[in-house]
């Protein structure tokens, strides 16, 4: 048996069925009713077994109007228009902003089976980091910091470490 890098062992040749190959999850509407008003629908291989050992996986990405995720330097500032094609260097933190006034819908392909998706306020915020970390670390004052844990369920409270 082959074990890929992954972690998902491959199938037995006998055991591969068509639909191994077919995944039916990105024609479903994500459900953006949340504080990010994103969803994102991953075919990965824990979801599609197909991808495992090809080094390649794609997502969709609803977004309602007025998304925002995170970036550290602006390189580019492109308006896409139904179609277009945009690319980002592994690994750059980036952000995507609806400015339409109806949802969008995005679909981003890997170079990876399983590449992970890492949304930066909930890493942040949805984390049990102390929030004198946080406040040390974004320049955000206490109250903000408490108030964006609770929203997003975050814990850690003021403390000395």
């Amino acid at each position: 048996m082959n074990i890929p890098t992954c972690g998902y062992s491959c199938k037995s040749p006998a055991n591969v069925t068509a639909n191994d190959f077919v995944f039916s999850g990105l024609n479903k509407v994500g459900n953006t009713s949340n504080i990010l008003k994103a969803a994102v629908t991953p075919a990965f291989d824990a979801q599609f077994a197909g991808v495992n050992g090809l080094g390649i996986s794609i997502a969709r990405l609803d977004l309602e109007p007025g998304f925002v995720s995170s970036d550290d330097k602006v390189y580019i500032i492109k308006t896409l228009k139904k179609g277009d094609v945009m690319v980002f260097p592994q690994g750059l933190l980036h952000f995507q902003v609806n400015v339409g006034g109806t949802q969008a819908l995005m679909f981003a392909s890997f170079s990876s089976a399983n590449p992970g998706i890492q949304i930066l306020p909930f890493a942040l915020f949805k984390s049990d980091f102390p929030t004198e970390l946080i406040t040390q670390t974004t320049l955000l004052d206490p109250a903000q910091v408490k108030k964006l844990k609770a929203v997003l369920g975050g814990s850690g409270s003021l403390r000395h470490y």
